[in-house]
């Protein structure tokens, strides 16, 4: 796979959050994904942006065009160096939160992602990263 567009961005507050917003819907409007592949990524990035400044204590997105055998995609990846996730398969479970929230972002955002990585440690921090082809 190779990256022929970078841009990083941090998550340090609210704005941040959305500025990620933004910016991946820009670019992925400019790469030429239709409205329903936008809406999904804007979705899936929103909610691992918010993930990462409020369960992650802050970080940073990195959003990347990705080209592997002809077809083209759009990888956001967030980190973070907060405390991490203990149990990685009960996060993942729809209706497992731990701020009072559905519970639906980590799971939500793997639904809307064609791919899905996250890794996390206690105390180690997180790193999640979502790829929709185009």
């Amino acid at each position: 796979m190779t990256v022929t567009r970078s841009e990083f961005i941090p998550v340090r507050s609210q704005e941040d959050v959305v500025a990620v917003r933004q910016r991946v819907r820009a670019i992925a409007a400019e790469e030429g994904f239709r409205l329903v592949d936008q809406t999904k990524l804007v979705t899936a990035a929103s909610e691992l942006a918010r993930n990462t400044f409020v369960y992650g204590g802050g970080g940073a997105g990195i959003i990347e065009i990705v080209e592997n055998g002809g077809k083209k995609g759009l990888r956001v990846t967030f980190e973070d160096n907060g405390p991490g996730i203990a149990d990685i398969a009960l996060a993942m479970k729809d209706g497992y939160t731990t701020g009072g929230g559905l519970g639906l972002g980590l799971s939500g955002a793997k639904r809307l992602s064609n791919e899905f990585e996250i890794a996390s440690s206690p105390g180690e921090g997180t790193r999640v990263s979502i790829l929709r082809w185009r």
